[in-house]
């Protein structure tokens, strides 16, 4: 784990220099972050213990299909937790720094009563960001409403976690929607796809495309 830490250090340090050389200044919420290497095996598939990953997901032409029904079994036998099929982002785990998700995500309509996005990882609680859908409407957790109507649209979702200041900013489609304090925790990652929540329907689905993780120059 440690020298693999350090081989993304300096590859972040090198593209961070790459990317000051050049003048490299987008406007987006990507704005001084680098993306790092996303390949398969940094993809690891939660899904109902009792069945095999192509009955739950499927990944075809660049797009993540993931859905679970509301009688599908938990991710191991002995697990309390509700119906999923996730992506677990390995390979990124952190405990410092700032961290950046970024993904086009897509909900059918009739999806609801379920967890779309995480940021794992928090002191009391197992996660200090959902993102949510109830029916339509996309939310943090079940608090606060991010979009009102999100259904059958491709939209882009970016969270930023800086650990160090404490806080969490959400963006979708490059607009800021929350800004909250984080959780704490001693490490955290990122998941997305679908994991059941309270009154969820019996059938639930999103896909993504364009999965990355970003870390902020420390330059």
């Amino acid at each position: 784990m440690g020298s693999s830490l350090l081989a993304v250090s300096i590859f972040t340090i090198f593209l961070c220099i790459y990317h000051k050389a050049i003048g490299w200044a987008p406007s987006d919420p990507t704005e001084g972050f680098v993306s790092l290497p996303l390949n398969s095996s940094n993809f690891h598939i939660h899904k109902p213990w009792n069945l095999p990953e192509n009955q739950r997901y499927r990944f075809i032409d660049g797009i993540h299909w993931f859905w679970v029904f509301s009688t599908d079994k938990p991710l191991s036998r002995n697990s309390n937790t509700k119906p999923r099929s996730e992506i677990r982002i390995r390979g990124y785990d952190y405990s410092s720094g700032v961290w950046q998700f970024e993904g086009y995500g897509y909900v059918p309509n009739g999806t609801s009563g379920v967890c779309i996005m995480q940021l794992f990882g928090a002191n009391r609680t197992a996660t200090t960001l959902m993102i949510r859908v109830y029916d339509g409407k996309l939310m943090y957790y079940r608090r606060e409403v991010l979009v009102p109507y999100i259904y059958d649209e491709w939209f882009r979702l970016n969270v930023i976690h800086d650990v160090g200041a404490g806080n969490v900013s959400v963006f979708i489609n490059g607009v800021l929607k929350l800004e909250v304090n984080d959780r704490g925790g001693a490490f955290h990652y990122f998941k997305c796809g679908v994991y059941a929540q309270d009154n969820d329907s019996y059938y639930m689905e999103s896909r993504w495309k364009g999965i990355k993780v970003l870390k902020k120059c420390d330059l």
